[in-house]
Protein backbone atom coordinates (compact mmCIF):
# COMPACT_ATOMS: atom_id res chain seq x y z
CA UNK A 1 0.00 0.00 0.00
CA UNK A 2 2.86 2.17 0.71
CA UNK A 3 4.66 1.51 -2.57
CA UNK A 4 1.36 2.29 -3.97
CA UNK A 5 0.72 5.68 -2.39
CA UNK A 6 4.52 6.96 -3.10
CA UNK A 7 3.57 5.98 -6.88
CA UNK A 8 0.29 8.12 -6.84
CA UNK A 9 2.20 10.73 -5.20
CA UNK A 10 5.25 10.92 -7.76
CA UNK A 11 2.71 11.55 -10.75
CA UNK A 12 0.66 13.90 -8.78
CA UNK A 13 3.88 15.87 -8.12
CA UNK A 14 4.79 15.43 -11.65
CA UNK A 15 1.90 17.15 -13.13
CA UNK A 16 2.12 19.67 -10.12
CA UNK A 17 5.45 21.21 -11.61
CA UNK A 18 3.77 21.26 -14.75
CA UNK A 19 3.08 25.22 -15.73
CA UNK A 20 -0.65 25.32 -15.40
CA UNK A 21 -0.53 27.39 -19.09
CA UNK A 22 1.57 24.12 -20.70
CA UNK A 23 -1.56 22.08 -18.99
CA UNK A 24 -3.82 24.15 -20.73
CA UNK A 25 -2.39 24.79 -24.11
CA UNK A 26 -1.97 21.15 -24.68
CA UNK A 27 -5.56 20.07 -23.65
CA UNK A 28 -7.64 22.97 -25.72
CA UNK A 29 -8.70 22.41 -29.54
CA UNK A 30 -7.21 24.75 -31.75
CA UNK A 31 -8.70 25.40 -35.20
CA UNK A 32 -6.03 24.62 -38.05
CA UNK A 33 -6.80 27.64 -39.89
CA UNK A 34 -8.98 30.67 -40.69
CA UNK A 35 -10.35 32.92 -43.15
CA UNK A 36 -9.35 36.92 -42.61
CA UNK A 37 -10.37 39.78 -44.40
CA UNK A 38 -7.44 42.25 -45.58
CA UNK A 39 -7.18 45.85 -46.47
CA UNK A 40 -7.69 46.18 -50.77
CA UNK A 41 -4.46 47.50 -52.41
CA UNK A 42 -4.83 50.36 -54.40
CA UNK A 43 -3.45 49.77 -57.48
CA UNK A 44 -1.57 51.66 -60.89
CA UNK A 45 -2.11 50.25 -64.39
CA UNK A 46 -3.17 47.22 -62.68
CA UNK A 47 -6.39 45.75 -63.88
CA UNK A 48 -6.71 43.31 -60.90
CA UNK A 49 -4.98 43.05 -57.58
CA UNK A 50 -3.85 40.59 -54.99
CA UNK A 51 -6.77 38.61 -53.27
CA UNK A 52 -9.02 40.66 -50.28
CA UNK A 53 -9.23 37.43 -48.56
CA UNK A 54 -6.48 35.13 -47.36
CA UNK A 55 -6.32 31.89 -45.43
CA UNK A 56 -4.11 31.91 -42.04
CA UNK A 57 -2.64 28.52 -40.85
CA UNK A 58 -2.27 27.85 -37.05
CA UNK A 59 1.85 27.13 -37.62
CA UNK A 60 2.07 30.40 -39.91
CA UNK A 61 0.32 32.66 -37.64
CA UNK A 62 2.67 30.71 -34.75
CA UNK A 63 5.79 31.39 -37.05
CA UNK A 64 5.15 34.88 -38.00
CA UNK A 65 3.99 36.02 -34.18
CA UNK A 66 7.34 34.42 -33.18
CA UNK A 67 9.44 36.05 -35.78
CA UNK A 68 7.91 39.49 -35.17
CA UNK A 69 8.36 39.38 -31.34
CA UNK A 70 11.81 38.30 -31.82
CA UNK A 71 12.76 41.26 -34.37
CA UNK A 72 10.52 43.19 -32.00
CA UNK A 73 13.03 42.43 -28.87
CA UNK A 74 16.07 42.67 -30.29
CA UNK A 75 15.49 46.34 -31.57
CA UNK A 76 14.99 47.29 -28.33
CA UNK A 77 17.88 45.13 -26.95
CA UNK A 78 19.93 47.17 -29.44
CA UNK A 79 18.50 50.50 -28.10
CA UNK A 80 19.41 49.27 -24.87
CA UNK A 81 23.20 48.40 -25.70
CA UNK A 82 23.32 51.73 -27.26
CA UNK A 83 22.66 53.89 -24.66
CA UNK A 84 25.18 51.76 -22.62
CA UNK A 85 27.48 52.42 -25.05
CA UNK A 86 28.23 48.77 -26.05
CA UNK A 87 27.25 49.43 -29.52
CA UNK A 88 28.71 52.67 -31.45
CA UNK A 89 28.55 54.39 -34.39
CA UNK A 90 24.92 54.30 -36.73
CA UNK A 91 22.58 52.39 -35.76
CA UNK A 92 18.57 52.49 -36.94
CA UNK A 93 15.93 50.40 -35.89
CA UNK A 94 12.80 48.92 -37.58
CA UNK A 95 10.56 48.49 -34.61
CA UNK A 96 7.10 49.30 -35.63
CA UNK A 97 7.89 48.21 -39.22
CA UNK A 98 7.99 43.75 -38.08
CA UNK A 99 5.10 43.38 -40.85
CA UNK A 100 6.98 44.72 -43.57
CA UNK A 101 10.67 42.08 -43.65
CA UNK A 102 8.06 39.37 -41.82
CA UNK A 103 5.41 39.32 -44.71
CA UNK A 104 7.94 39.97 -47.26
CA UNK A 105 9.90 36.85 -46.30
CA UNK A 106 6.57 34.93 -46.29
CA UNK A 107 5.63 35.72 -49.74
CA UNK A 108 8.80 35.08 -51.27
CA UNK A 109 11.29 31.59 -51.64
CA UNK A 110 14.29 31.13 -49.73
CA UNK A 111 16.10 31.18 -53.61
CA UNK A 112 14.67 34.27 -53.97
CA UNK A 113 17.31 38.00 -53.04
CA UNK A 114 16.92 40.69 -51.32
CA UNK A 115 18.57 44.17 -51.10
CA UNK A 116 18.05 46.80 -48.46
CA UNK A 117 19.42 50.24 -47.21
CA UNK A 118 20.91 50.73 -43.66
CA UNK A 119 17.40 49.75 -41.25
CA UNK A 120 18.18 46.16 -42.17
CA UNK A 121 18.24 44.11 -38.49
CA UNK A 122 14.88 42.81 -39.39
CA UNK A 123 15.50 41.54 -42.83
CA UNK A 124 18.94 40.32 -41.69
CA UNK A 125 16.87 38.10 -39.29
CA UNK A 126 14.70 36.78 -41.74
CA UNK A 127 16.75 35.63 -44.18
CA UNK A 128 18.09 33.47 -41.70
CA UNK A 129 20.85 35.07 -39.64
CA UNK A 130 20.74 34.21 -35.95
CA UNK A 131 19.63 36.98 -33.51
CA UNK A 132 23.29 36.24 -31.63
CA UNK A 133 24.85 36.64 -35.50
CA UNK A 134 23.25 40.12 -35.61
CA UNK A 135 23.73 41.59 -32.36
CA UNK A 136 27.47 40.45 -32.31
CA UNK A 137 27.86 42.69 -35.53
CA UNK A 138 26.25 45.53 -33.74
CA UNK A 139 28.85 45.35 -30.96
CA UNK A 140 31.29 44.50 -33.35
CA UNK A 141 32.78 41.37 -32.01
CA UNK A 142 34.04 38.28 -34.18
CA UNK A 143 30.90 36.25 -33.85
CA UNK A 144 28.58 38.48 -35.82
CA UNK A 145 27.32 37.87 -39.11
CA UNK A 146 30.44 40.22 -40.91
CA UNK A 147 33.13 38.98 -38.44
CA UNK A 148 32.61 42.36 -36.47
CA UNK A 149 33.49 44.73 -39.28
CA UNK A 150 30.20 45.38 -40.49
CA UNK A 151 28.35 46.78 -37.59
CA UNK A 152 24.60 47.98 -38.07
CA UNK A 153 24.48 49.05 -41.38
CA UNK A 154 26.38 46.33 -43.16
CA UNK A 155 25.27 42.93 -42.50
CA UNK A 156 25.03 39.95 -45.49
CA UNK A 157 23.46 36.42 -45.44
CA UNK A 158 22.85 34.34 -48.44
CA UNK A 159 20.66 36.04 -51.02
CA UNK A 160 20.94 39.05 -48.83
CA UNK A 161 22.87 41.62 -50.12
CA UNK A 162 22.70 44.43 -47.05
CA UNK A 163 22.68 47.09 -45.57
CA UNK A 164 23.74 49.94 -47.62
CA UNK A 165 24.93 52.90 -46.50
CA UNK A 166 24.55 55.26 -49.18
CA UNK A 167 20.64 56.70 -49.01
CA UNK A 168 19.04 55.15 -52.78
CA UNK A 169 21.73 53.22 -53.60
CA UNK A 170 21.01 49.82 -53.48
CA UNK A 171 18.02 50.18 -55.98
CA UNK A 172 20.23 49.99 -59.05
CA UNK A 173 22.31 47.51 -57.20
CA UNK A 174 18.90 45.23 -56.82
CA UNK A 175 18.40 46.10 -59.92
CA UNK A 176 21.86 44.29 -61.72
CA UNK A 177 20.82 41.66 -59.14
CA UNK A 178 17.15 40.83 -61.22
CA UNK A 179 19.91 41.23 -64.43
CA UNK A 180 21.53 38.40 -63.11
CA UNK A 181 17.95 36.11 -62.15
CA UNK A 182 17.11 36.60 -65.84
CA UNK A 183 20.58 36.26 -67.13
CA UNK A 184 21.59 33.07 -65.71
CA UNK A 185 17.94 31.88 -66.87
CA UNK A 186 16.96 31.09 -62.95
CA UNK A 187 13.40 31.64 -62.20
CA UNK A 188 14.22 33.90 -59.13
CA UNK A 189 13.48 37.52 -58.52
CA UNK A 190 14.95 40.31 -56.51
CA UNK A 191 13.16 42.45 -53.64
CA UNK A 192 14.67 45.86 -53.77
CA UNK A 193 14.26 48.02 -50.63
CA UNK A 194 14.24 51.88 -49.98
CA UNK A 195 12.65 54.65 -48.35
CA UNK A 196 10.27 57.47 -48.73
CA UNK A 197 13.50 59.62 -48.46
CA UNK A 198 15.88 57.77 -50.75
CA UNK A 199 12.27 57.57 -53.16
CA UNK A 200 13.29 61.63 -54.48
CA UNK A 201 16.89 60.21 -55.66
CA UNK A 202 17.54 60.21 -59.14
CA UNK A 203 19.07 56.71 -59.51
CA UNK A 204 16.17 55.33 -58.39
CA UNK A 205 14.56 56.22 -61.65
CA UNK A 206 17.14 55.37 -64.04
CA UNK A 207 17.16 51.75 -62.27
CA UNK A 208 13.53 52.34 -63.16
CA UNK A 209 13.78 52.65 -66.60
CA UNK A 210 16.59 50.08 -67.26
CA UNK A 211 14.24 47.18 -65.35
CA UNK A 212 11.63 48.14 -67.20
CA UNK A 213 13.21 48.65 -70.85
CA UNK A 214 14.42 44.87 -70.13
CA UNK A 215 11.85 43.44 -68.01
CA UNK A 216 13.90 42.68 -65.14
CA UNK A 217 12.37 40.56 -62.62
CA UNK A 218 12.70 43.26 -59.78
CA UNK A 219 10.06 44.23 -57.03
CA UNK A 220 10.94 47.90 -56.07
CA UNK A 221 9.88 48.20 -52.59
CA UNK A 222 9.11 51.87 -51.01
CA UNK A 223 9.28 51.25 -47.19
CA UNK A 224 7.16 54.50 -46.52
CA UNK A 225 7.54 55.05 -42.96
CA UNK A 226 5.96 58.74 -42.98
CA UNK A 227 9.15 60.39 -42.35
CA UNK A 228 12.65 60.61 -43.98
CA UNK A 229 14.79 61.85 -41.22
CA UNK A 230 12.64 64.28 -39.57
CA UNK A 231 11.04 65.57 -42.39
CA UNK A 232 7.41 64.09 -43.36
CA UNK A 233 6.25 62.97 -46.83
CA UNK A 234 3.80 66.32 -47.21
CA UNK A 235 7.25 68.70 -47.20
CA UNK A 236 9.98 66.44 -49.07
CA UNK A 237 7.53 65.15 -51.65
CA UNK A 238 5.41 66.72 -54.33
CA UNK A 239 3.09 63.64 -54.65
CA UNK A 240 3.46 61.06 -52.05
CA UNK A 241 1.92 58.28 -53.94
CA UNK A 242 5.05 56.11 -54.36
CA UNK A 243 3.70 53.41 -56.11
CA UNK A 244 2.89 55.22 -59.07
CA UNK A 245 6.37 56.34 -59.12
CA UNK A 246 6.98 54.22 -61.53
CA UNK A 247 5.24 56.01 -64.10
CA UNK A 248 5.46 52.88 -66.91
CA UNK A 249 5.56 50.39 -63.91
CA UNK A 250 2.74 48.91 -62.68
CA UNK A 251 2.06 49.50 -58.75
CA UNK A 252 0.66 48.90 -55.86
CA UNK A 253 -0.22 50.49 -51.93
CA UNK A 254 -0.45 48.02 -49.03
CA UNK A 255 -1.56 48.36 -45.71
CA UNK A 256 2.53 47.45 -44.05
CA UNK A 257 1.29 47.12 -40.60
CA UNK A 258 -0.71 44.03 -41.47
CA UNK A 259 1.55 41.23 -41.93
CA UNK A 260 -1.03 39.11 -44.61
CA UNK A 261 -1.88 42.15 -46.17
CA UNK A 262 1.83 42.48 -47.18
CA UNK A 263 1.95 38.62 -47.65
CA UNK A 264 -0.48 38.53 -49.94
CA UNK A 265 0.68 41.87 -51.89
CA UNK A 266 4.38 40.29 -52.10
CA UNK A 267 2.82 36.64 -53.22
CA UNK A 268 1.16 38.68 -56.21
CA UNK A 269 4.03 40.62 -57.21
CA UNK A 270 6.34 37.90 -57.03
CA UNK A 271 4.00 35.91 -59.33
CA UNK A 272 3.88 38.83 -61.94
CA UNK A 273 7.52 39.46 -61.80
CA UNK A 274 7.91 35.67 -62.38
CA UNK A 275 4.93 35.29 -65.75
CA UNK A 276 7.96 37.64 -67.07
CA UNK A 277 6.02 41.02 -67.61
CA UNK A 278 8.68 42.56 -66.10
CA UNK A 279 9.38 45.10 -62.64
CA UNK A 280 6.67 46.13 -60.08
CA UNK A 281 6.31 48.65 -57.64
CA UNK A 282 4.86 48.32 -53.76
CA UNK A 283 4.22 50.56 -51.54
CA UNK A 284 4.27 50.07 -47.84
CA UNK A 285 2.71 52.25 -45.65
CA UNK A 286 4.30 51.42 -42.34
CA UNK A 287 5.66 53.32 -39.17
CA UNK A 288 8.59 53.40 -37.05
CA UNK A 289 8.37 53.98 -33.08
CA UNK A 290 11.88 55.19 -32.72
CA UNK A 291 13.64 58.05 -34.35
CA UNK A 292 15.10 57.85 -37.60
CA UNK A 293 18.78 56.79 -36.24
CA UNK A 294 20.32 56.86 -32.48
CA UNK A 295 20.46 61.00 -32.31
CA UNK A 296 17.05 61.34 -33.24
CA UNK A 297 14.82 61.89 -30.57
CA UNK A 298 11.99 60.82 -32.85
CA UNK A 299 9.60 63.66 -30.63
CA UNK A 300 10.71 66.84 -32.04
CA UNK A 301 8.94 66.70 -36.04
CA UNK A 302 6.14 64.41 -34.66
CA UNK A 303 3.55 64.49 -31.23
CA UNK A 304 3.81 61.47 -28.73
CA UNK A 305 0.08 61.19 -29.20
CA UNK A 306 0.44 59.80 -33.13
CA UNK A 307 3.50 57.53 -31.71
CA UNK A 308 0.70 56.45 -29.35
CA UNK A 309 -1.92 56.38 -31.53
CA UNK A 310 -0.40 54.14 -34.23
CA UNK A 311 0.85 51.63 -31.33
CA UNK A 312 -2.50 51.15 -30.12
CA UNK A 313 -4.78 51.06 -33.21
CA UNK A 314 -2.37 49.72 -35.87
CA UNK A 315 0.58 47.98 -33.74
CA UNK A 316 1.50 44.69 -36.38
CA UNK A 317 2.14 42.65 -33.58
CA UNK A 318 -1.30 43.21 -31.65
CA UNK A 319 -3.40 42.82 -34.79
CA UNK A 320 -1.66 39.38 -35.49
CA UNK A 321 -2.46 38.34 -31.66
CA UNK A 322 -5.90 40.00 -31.90
CA UNK A 323 -6.69 37.85 -35.10
CA UNK A 324 -5.33 34.50 -34.06
CA UNK A 325 -6.70 34.62 -30.20
CA UNK A 326 -10.42 35.27 -31.62
CA UNK A 327 -10.22 32.56 -34.48
CA UNK A 328 -9.05 30.17 -31.94
CA UNK A 329 -5.84 29.95 -33.34
CA UNK A 330 -4.07 30.39 -30.60
CA UNK A 331 -4.83 31.43 -27.00
CA UNK A 332 -3.48 34.32 -25.06
CA UNK A 333 -1.28 31.68 -22.71
CA UNK A 334 0.61 30.35 -25.88
CA UNK A 335 1.38 33.45 -27.11
CA UNK A 336 2.59 34.38 -23.70
CA UNK A 337 4.88 31.45 -23.58
CA UNK A 338 6.00 32.59 -27.17
CA UNK A 339 6.86 35.96 -25.60
CA UNK A 340 8.97 34.49 -22.56
CA UNK A 341 11.34 32.58 -24.88
CA UNK A 342 11.91 35.05 -27.10
CA UNK A 343 13.18 37.19 -24.75
CA UNK A 344 15.06 34.71 -23.10
CA UNK A 345 16.61 34.16 -26.60
CA UNK A 346 17.35 37.84 -27.22
CA UNK A 347 18.91 37.72 -23.41
CA UNK A 348 21.52 35.01 -24.01
CA UNK A 349 22.67 36.59 -27.74
CA UNK A 350 22.87 40.23 -25.59
CA UNK A 351 25.55 38.15 -23.29
CA UNK A 352 26.53 36.74 -26.03
CA UNK A 353 26.93 39.81 -27.70
CA UNK A 354 29.09 41.49 -25.12
CA UNK A 355 31.86 39.00 -24.30
CA UNK A 356 32.50 37.53 -27.60
CA UNK A 357 36.47 38.87 -28.54
CA UNK A 358 36.66 41.88 -31.03
CA UNK A 359 38.06 41.05 -34.46
CA UNK A 360 42.24 41.78 -33.81
CA UNK A 361 43.85 44.24 -35.66
CA UNK A 362 45.91 42.28 -38.05
CA UNK A 363 42.79 40.66 -39.41
CA UNK A 364 41.46 44.43 -40.31
CA UNK A 365 41.88 43.70 -44.25
CA UNK A 366 40.74 39.98 -44.28
CA UNK A 367 37.90 38.88 -46.28
CA UNK A 368 37.99 41.56 -48.89
CA UNK A 369 37.41 39.42 -51.37
CA UNK A 370 36.48 35.62 -51.47
CA UNK A 371 38.94 33.42 -53.01
CA UNK A 372 41.54 34.97 -54.09
CA UNK A 373 45.27 34.48 -53.03
CA UNK A 374 46.28 36.31 -50.38
CA UNK A 375 47.90 40.35 -50.78
CA UNK A 376 48.94 43.36 -48.99
CA UNK A 377 46.68 46.19 -48.11
CA UNK A 378 48.45 49.62 -47.49
CA UNK A 379 47.30 50.85 -44.30
CA UNK A 380 47.06 54.44 -42.90
CA UNK A 381 50.17 55.67 -44.17
CA UNK A 382 52.97 53.50 -46.92
CA UNK A 383 54.45 52.08 -43.76
CA UNK A 384 51.36 49.96 -42.46
CA UNK A 385 50.88 47.19 -44.39
CA UNK A 386 47.75 44.64 -43.42
CA UNK A 387 47.24 40.99 -45.29
CA UNK A 388 44.33 39.91 -46.96
CA UNK A 389 43.27 36.06 -46.52
CA UNK A 390 40.01 35.52 -48.32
Amino acid sequence: MRKMLAAVSRVLSGVAQKPASRVLVASRNFANDATFEIKKCDLHRLEEGPPVTTVLTREDGLKYYRMMQTVRRMELKADQLYKQKIIRGFCHLCDGQEACCVGLEAGINPTDHLITAYRAHGFTFTRGLSVRAILAELTGRRGGCAKGKGGSMHMYAKNFYGGNGIVGAQVPLGAGIALACKYNEKDEICLTLYGDGAANQGQIFEAYNMAALWKLPCIFICENNRYGMGTSVERAAASTDYYKRGDFIPGLRVDGMDILCVREATRFAAAYCRSGKGPILMELQTYRYHGHSMSDPGVSYRTREEIQEVRSKSDPIMLLKDRMVNSNLASVEELKEIDVEVRKEIEDAAQFATADPEPPLEELGYHIYCSDPPFEVRGANQWIKFKSIS
